[in-house]
C-alpha cells in the first residue's frame, strides 16, 4: 500500500465528538454505544483533509472488526497514551474521531525541528525524539498502526518551473516521510504496523503559504496512530471478561 498516489487517498470524513473537555477515555465508551460499534478497516486510505485542519481518517475494508462500548473505552484509553507518547517527542498531537467512530491520533512534527532546510536527513535531536516516541508508544501497546505523511510549503526551487518545483517538493516530502519511517524501525517499531508512507508535497496546506509563518507550518511530517485489528480484537476479548 506504500507509495499509493495521494489522490487515491483523499476520502471525505467528518470529525465527531470534538468537545475539548471530555477525555478520550470517556469518549471511547460513548463512541462504542452511538456508532453501532462499526470501526471498519483502518488499513485503507488514511489521510483525508477538511479545510485547514485535519479532520478525517481513512476507513477501509481490510480490518472490519466491530467494537463494543467497553472495548471502545479501552481503545480510547490507548489513544490517550499514544497522544502523550507523541507529545513527549515534541510533536503537536491531537485525538481525532472519524465519522464512523474510529479514534486515532495525529501527531505533527515541524520539519524545521526534524531536518535542515532542503534536506531529508534527520537531525540528532529528532532521532532521539523519535526513539522516545517509539519507547513510550510500545510501553502502552506495540500493535498501533502507524502512517506517515510528509508535506512542504509551495515555495519554488531555484531555476525550476512551477511544475518542476512541485515535483521536487513531492520528492522531498516523501524522502522526509521515509526518513521518519526508517527511524521508527531503527527505534524498534515493528514494520508490519507501519502501514503507509506518503510524500504529499504542497498538498493540504494547514496555513497561508503567502507568509513565512504559514510556510513554516506547512513544512511538516504528520504521523497518524491508529488502532490495529489486533488491538481491537484484544480490546473486545478484554471487554468480554468484564
Amino acid at each position: 500500500m506504500k507509495g499509493m498516489k495521494l489522490s487515491a487517498l483523499l476520502l471525505s470524513a467528518t470529525m465527531v465528538f470534538s468537545g475539548c473537555n471530555m477525555s478520550n477515555l470517556g469518549k471511547g465508551g460513548l463512541i462504542g454505544s452511538t456508532s453501532g460499534g462499526a470501526l471498519g478497516a483502518l488499513v485503507g486510505a488514511l489521510i483525508a483533509k477538511d479545510g485547514n485542519k485535519g479532520k478525517g481518517a481513512a476507513i477501509g475494508a481490510a480490518v472490519g472488526v466491530a467494537v463494543g462500548t467497553t472495548a471502545g473505552t479501552l481503545i480510547g484509553h490507548k489513544m490517550d497514551k499514544a497522544k502523550a507518547a507523541a507529545e513527549a517527542a515534541k510533536a503537536q498531537a491531537e485525538i481525532l474521531t472519524a465519522a464512523d467512530g474510529t479514534q486515532y491520533v495525529k501527531a505533527t512534527f515541524e520539519s524545521g525541528i526534524l531536518f535542515q532546510t532542503g534536506k531529508s536527513a534527520l537531525s540528532a535531536t529528532a532521532t532521539a525524539d523519535i526513539n522516545t516516541f517509539v519507547t513510550k508508544l510500545k510501553a502502552e501497546d506495540n500493535t498501533f498502526n502507524i502512517a506517515v505523511a510528509g508535506y512542504t510549503d509551495n515555495q519554488p526551487w531555484k531555476n525550476c518551473t512551477a511544475e518542476q518545483s512541485k515535483k521536487k517538493n513531492e520528492e522531498l516530502s516523501l524522502k522526509r516521510a521515509q526518513a521518519v519511517e526508517k527511524q521508527l524501525l531503527a527505534s524498534g517499531y515493528d514494520k508490519n504496523y507501519i502501514i503507509h508512507v506518503v510524500g504529499a508535497g504542497e498538498a493540504n496546506p494547514v496555513a497561508d503559504n503567502a507568509t513565512a509563518e504559514g510556510q513554516e507550518k506547512n513544512r511538516r511530517v504528520e504521523v497518524y496512530i491508529l488502532p490495529s485489528k489486533e488491538m481491537i480484537e484484544a480490546a473486545n476479548a478484554e471487554a468480554e471478561k468484564k
